[in-house]
């Protein structure tokens, strides 16, 4: 009971007075750094905090906790995420006034950013006796058409909209559409169509997005260990080397998850479907035709949501922001299959994505995703944007 008394007073003074405000002592800044035993990451930034407190000595105050091996370091840390509303199962984890910042890149990146923040703190209380303009840049480049852009934070959204993009020229989510909408440009009720190929276009959107969840969840509950980076490293680069052998290999672009037998089942079951007369089972039968399908298309799309959730894990991000993210990715991933559907609603004609732009897709996605495999293994710094 004691311990227990005396960690609530610890938490009371070290973590809940100095987040209601900045935290100071003697108008003196707090830092405070968790780390592990053994993380190289760690041990990096403890070098840069040795020299951040040597040039700074008379305006910081720096706090040491190491989590792996005390109990009450790390029930601490867990504070710090609920007062900050972060995710904090990954070390090294710092916090700078009301600011934190998770991993360590290296002097000139995660260092120049905490340096920069520590000295907008210092000028606040009248502490600051040295020169906060490095990297300052990053934050204001003017590029034609955008206009000013931060980028420190605009690389994630790229990425985000890049992978969309790829994942969506996929043969296998493709084929089933263009089905539906020969059966459906056969009706007279243009209402009718609309609806239909709508709601098969949104069901698919809505499984890819809980498939991606799913993803992102499996990843945040492993936690940021060692192992699971690395392994889906392996999966990126084994992703990106069968994409590549698609390239080579299969210049027609044909699924081949989903072979002769099951398209003419699939082709009987919308025939089935879009020919009933009852609106309500024609809408509720394609909504089902929709889940399963995509079910099972979801064997040729595992790699690119894993790593992509990956990525969103790597990077300080809300929950909100993740699912927001994902739904930017959702978005894109859709919209080849939106153009077409929208078009050939509007036209009455038969449209499509030619096999030319689904085998680049493959080669381009095939290098990126051996790219952020590489990354994911020696170099995953490189992928914590912002």
């Amino acid at each position: 009971m004691f311990k227990k008394i005396s960690f609530f007073l610890f938490c009371f003074f070290v973590l809940i007075i100095p987040l209601v405000g900045l935290a100071q002592e003697d108008n003196k800044v707090n830092i405070y750094f968790f780390w592990a035993e053994g993380c190289p990451h760690c041990a990096k930034e403890e070098i840069f905090l040795d020299k951040l407190e040597s040039k700074y000595k008379e305006g910081i105050n720096l706090q040491s906790f190491e989590v792996s091996r005390d109990s009450d370091n790390a029930r601490l840390l867990v504070e710090f995420g609920k007062e900050l509303h972060t995710d904090v199962s990954g070390v090294p984890f710092l916090v700078v006034g009301e600011e934190h910042f998770t991993g360590f890149l290296s002097e000139e990146t995660t260092g120049a950013a905490i340096e920069s923040y520590l000295v907008s703190l210092l000028e606040q209380t009248g502490q600051n006796n040295q020169n906060s303009g490095e990297n300052t840049w990053l934050e204001n480049v003017k590029i034609p058409l955008l206009g000013q852009v931060n980028l420190k934070t605009f690389s994630l959204p790229v990425l985000t909209v890049f992978l969309g993009i790829l994942d969506g020229f996929n043969p296998c989510a493709m084929w089933v559409l263009l089905f539906l909408i020969s059966m459906l440009l056969g009706m007279k009720d243009r209402c009718r169509m609309w609806i239909l190929g709508g709601s098969f276009i949104i069901t698919s959107a809505l499984v890819y997005f809980l498939f991606m969840a799913a993803w992102l969840n499996l990843i945040l509950f492993l936690g940021l260990i060692v192992w699971v980076r690395i392994l889906i490293g392996l999966v990126a680069l084994g992703g990106g080397a069968l994409n590549l052998r698609e390239f080579f290999k299969n210049k027609e672009a044909a699924c081949k998850v989903t072979g002769d037998e099951k398209r003419r089942r699939i082709f009987d079951r919308i025939k089935e479907v879009v020919s009933r007369r009852s609106f309500i089972l024609a809408f509720g039968g394609i909504i089902l035709l929709a889940v399963a399908v995509n079910m099972v298309e979801l064997i040729c799309s595992a790699g690119l949501p894993a790593v992509y959730s990956q990525v969103l894990v790597l990077n300080d991000l809300s929950t909100l922001a993740r699912y927001g993210y994902i739904a930017i990715y959702i978005f894109f991933f859709m919209l080849d299959d939106m153009l077409v559907f929208v078009i050939a609603m509007i036209t009455l004609h038969m449209t499509g994505i030619s096999t030319k732009y689904s085998r680049y897709s493959s080669l381009i996605g095939g290098i990126i995703m051996l790219i952020i495999g590489i990354l994911l293994i020696f170099k995953h710094q490189w992928l914590m944007f912002g």
